[in-house]
């Protein structure tokens, strides 16, 4: 009898594969040793429509420039820019004349994510009514500028606002990038030199701070030296005993972790690391499997032969690009068995402006987790989380409350951020934990009666306090 055959799931072992970029009229004449020089890849990322059809030439009709131009112009949160290695990876199978082409690489999941068009968003609910530019609060809780303290024993450093490649839910839309014709950017004020030096300051005069993740934007494009010294500064405080790197270059743009420069002041910082037994591990993030490709193992493999204890995968959950259990499981197979990266987290995609087409009901999220369990290894079974505003990170089963008709959850937690301690007004200790706080799911998944009471709340006028009428209510209060 052949089980396998009969499972829900079947596994087969795929080897990962780079996709020859000389397919694509403008690279055909891009060399190997080009392609894996992180300059060459800097030089050449796509950031507008001219460059698209340079590379592109005759592959993508007119009617796709269209799509793009109305997305940029009515609802892009986030500019345009795409390393040549992340482009590479769309599409990668299509027949080679345009028509085909254009319907394959509007199909292609990676592009749903770092290419929207307009034909992606939904035509009714683009956006969720209590839709937020910065959806976590996390600049509300900076302790100094770019040191967001939500939880008890970790913070977040966001040392740059910048990345070296832009995805379409970024959750920092509000702060990342150049602005939009929606968003215009909040901006970092101080000068690196100074955030990073008040950022040491706060750590050590806070020693109940154990646990810090260095991101941005992404570390990939702060300067080898620079962010050595920062680390090498961090390692120095004793009360630090976990250090996690954000890049999602591993993924994007794996030639920048493939230097030997690079590899090398890795090693120092990870010998440092072990010698006074802090946890190193740099966190990632891929959505695909299709932009998991051989360099990417690579990048990964050095960065795990330097000395960093893991490289892990935080991924969100996106309609479209891998709401599914044989997607997800595809991923995680790619990462953990074919490119050493450990499936860590998927989030469900934050409550951010124009989102609504990406963003998945909470009991589908629920679903996924259970359908992928007793597939991968107990270790790197990842786990769904959401990521609550005034709350933190949760599994997706915690919710203590669930009105499925109007797609409202209730969570609670057992800590206080920033925001309570600073506010004795909201309540006593005890107060504040008992309080139940609302995560939302898109309108357009809600049942009949659910969508019709969305409508009715907007169709009032007041649709700006919407807000302000859930935070931190119960079921009871939020009906």
């Amino acid at each position: 009898m052949n089980r396998q055959a009969h499972q829900p799931y079947q596994y087969v072992r795929r080897e990962l594969v780079e996709p020859d970029w000389r397919r694509l009229p403008g690279w055909r004449e891009v060399s190997a040793e080009q392609w894996r020089d992180a300059q060459w890849q800097r030089a050449h990322c796509v950031q507008n429509e001219r460059q698209l059809r340079e590379l592109f030439g005759p592959l993508l009709t007119d009617r796709f420039y269209r799509e793009l131009a109305a997305d940029q112009a009515q609802f892009a949160t986030m500019a345009i820019l795409l390393p040549p290695h992340m482009l590479n990876t769309m599409a990668s199978d299509a027949p080679l004349y345009p028509e085909a082409f254009t319907e394959a690489f509007l199909a292609d999941p990676v592009r749903r994510y770092m290419l929207p068009v307009r034909s992606d968003r939904h035509p009714e609910w683009p956006s969720h009514p209590l839709a937020t530019r910065d959806s976590l609060h996390e600049s509300d809780m900076w302790a100094v500028e770019g040191l967001t303290h939500r939880y008890p024993t970790k913070v977040l450093a966001e040392l740059l606002s910048t990345c070296p490649q832009y995805c379409g839910h970024c959750t920092r839309m509000d702060l990342v990038g150049r602005s939009t014709p929606q968003v215009v950017k909040a901006r970092l004020v101080l000068r690196p030199a100074d955030r990073e030096e008040q950022m040491l300051d706060y750590l050590k005069r806070t020693p109940s701070v154990r646990d810090v993740v260095v991101s941005g934007g992404d570390l990939a494009n702060v300067p080898w030296p620079r962010l050595e010294s920062f680390l090498m500064r961090l390692l120095e405080l004793g009360s630090v005993r976990d250090i996690r790197l954000a890049s999602k270059s591993v993924v994007g743009l794996p030639q920048h972790w493939l230097q030997p420069k690079v590899l090398a002041g890795v090693g120092r910082v990870a010998r440092l690391a072990a010698r006074r037994s802090v946890n190193l591990a740099v966190h990632t993030h891929a959505n695909h499997a299709g932009s998991v490709t051989p360099l990417v193992a690579e990048a990964a493999r050095g960065l795990l032969d330097a000395g960093v204890r893991d490289v892990r995968n935080q991924g969100v959950l996106l309609r479209g690009v891998n709401a599914t259990p044989a997607a997800l499981l595809d991923l995680c197979f790619a990462l953990q068995g074919e490119a050493n990266i450990l499936p860590y987290y998927f989030y469900l995609c934050d409550v951010i402006p124009n989102a609504e087409h990406w963003r998945l009901p909470l009991s589908e999220a629920q679903r996924l987790q259970e359908a992928i369990l007793g597939y991968l290894p107990g270790y790197a079974t990842p786990r769904m989380v959401a990521d609550v505003p005034h709350v933190g990170k949760r599994w997706v089963h915690q919710a203590v409350d669930y009105d499925r008709e109007r797609g409202i959850s209730y969570w609670t937690k057992n800590y206080r951020t920033a925001l309570e301690l600073d506010a004795p007004e909201v309540g006593s200790e005890e107060q504040q934990l008992s309080r139940r706080f609302p995560y939302v799911d898109p309108v357009d998944t809600l049942p009949a009666a659910g969508r019709a009471w969305w409508a009715e709340q907007l169709s009032r006028g007041d649709g700006a306090r919407l807000p302000q009428q859930f935070d931190l209510l119960g079921p009871e209060e939020g009906k």
